[in-house]
């Protein structure tokens, strides 16, 4: 549980700082793209980590997502169990006759996916930039 509050803190502090340096980067130009395309990524990055520690926590606490278990279903049976799963994030109830709820959180694993996959199309964009740059410095064509 501490390792994810930690993660959720990094997460969010790296996120506004990163947010905080672009403007001041920007500002001072000449500025290397691929390094405003690598920024971005750690901005993104950080972004995806703390939206999943947050749905983490969620599911750990129990809400707001996903929906509390109720104590008896619609046919009256007891709850028996509440299982959890992390990715992507969802808890179910188990009733003691055997039916089960369950609670997907598709808002948080969506979010995640597209800021995790918006950073590695950043990541990848520097990369092509910097290897291109240094291609051109070199020389070669």
């Amino acid at each position: 549980m501490f390792l994810m509050g930690a993660l959720l803190a990094a997460g969010l502090v790296t996120a506004v700082v990163g947010i905080v340096v672009v403007p001041i980067l920007l500002s001072h130009p000449p500025l290397p793209v691929p390094r405003i395309y690598a920024l971005v990524a750690l901005i993104l990055a950080s972004s995806a980590v703390a939206v999943y520690c947050y749905g983490w926590f969620s599911v750990t606490a129990g809400g707001p997502f996903p929906e509390l278990c109720t104590s008896r279903n619609d046919a009256g049976a007891d709850l028996a169990a509440i299982k959890q799963q992390y990715w992507p994030l969802r808890n179910v109830c188990v009733y003691s006759d055997g039916s089960t709820m369950e609670y997907v959180s598709m808002s948080v694993t969506v979010c995640v996916c597209l800021l995790a996959g918006a950073a590695l199309v950043s990541a990848g964009t520097s990369v092509y930039l910097r290897s291109r740059r240094t291609a051109v410095f070199r020389g070669c064509p």
